[in-house]
């Protein structure tokens, strides 16, 4: 069986599609920052559902990281047929209030690393009969938020990116789908700095569990879609964009994320 390459896959939305795909049978490389966490969450799918699973711990968010990943996929000869570009993080606040390099570094992780990965790696899928790349959006991609402003921009680039290279490979053995997740029981929130008590009380009424995420996205991916959203709420606070002004929908979306 052929390997599947997960980036950011040692919690939440990662780890749990990196367990879909492996109760699909697809062998599993894992990439994250935490060595403990990865090794720990190699053994387990392993032993769980007898596949091969190797892991890379790297930093995603060094300038080389892409490069030197796709290197030892390539040296080490994995036959590769799935690439998911889960890697990515959020901060919240103003946009004059959080120092630019920060806001470039997750530039980076969330774009830069996500297209020069893809690129790199289409060499290997292209050699597979099959093969499939499934980026991580969100529901913040279809509008403007306040506060999080070079998130929500960065996550627009990735649906618009998923949607020209699905056209671009549609007649080649590569599907493209991009799944755009809402508000998901992660860290997310902890490291994007969302932790006052008003903010962790709205998420809740939303809140998905990152199994489900996963499970809708791998089903969707092998099925070939385009693009999904999981959740009712979810698709329903989507499809509200395309008809209510965007002024009024940037307000509203102001309130809710309000620093």
């Amino acid at each position: 069986m052929s390997y599947a390459l997960v980036t950011g896959a040692s919690k939440g939305i990662g780890k749990a599609i990196a367990e879909e795909l492996a109760k699909q049978k697809f062998n599993l490389i894992l990439v994250a920052r935490s060595e403990k966490l990865l090794q720990e969450t190699a053994n387990h799918f392993k032993q769980t559902y007898n596949i091969d699973v190797v892991y890379v711990v790297k930093d995603l968010s060094h300038p080389t990281a892409p490069e030197e990943l796709a290197k030892w996929i390539a040296d080490n000869n994995l036959p590769l047929s799935v690439l998911v570009n889960n890697a990515g993080y959020a901060l919240w606040g103003r946009f004059d209030e959080q120092p630019l390099n920060d806001q470039v570094d997750m530039l980076h992780v969330n774009v830069e690393c996500m297209v020069k990965l893809t690129h790199l790696l289409l060499p290997l899928l292209k050699k597979q009969q099959q093969a499939y790349i499934l980026n991580i959006a969100s529901t913040t991609a279809y509008q403007a938020i306040p506060t999080l402003s070079v998130y929500a921009a960065c996550k627009s680039f990735v649906i618009l990116f998923s949607r020209a290279l699905r056209y671009e490979f549609k007649d080649t053995n590569i599907s493209v789908t991009c799944i755009s997740p809402g508000t998901t029981s992660t860290n997310f929130m902890n490291r994007a700095g969302m932790t006052s008590e008003k903010m962790i009380k709205q998420a809740e009424k939303v809140t998905m569990a990152p199994e489900e995420v996963a499970k809708c996205a791998v089903s969707k991916m092998l099925k070939k879609k385009n693009e999904v959203i999981p959740g009712l709420i979810n698709r329903v606070s989507v499809a509200m964009t395309y008809f209510v002004p965007k002024a009024l929908t940037e307000k509203i979306a102001a309130g809710i994320y309000k620093n």
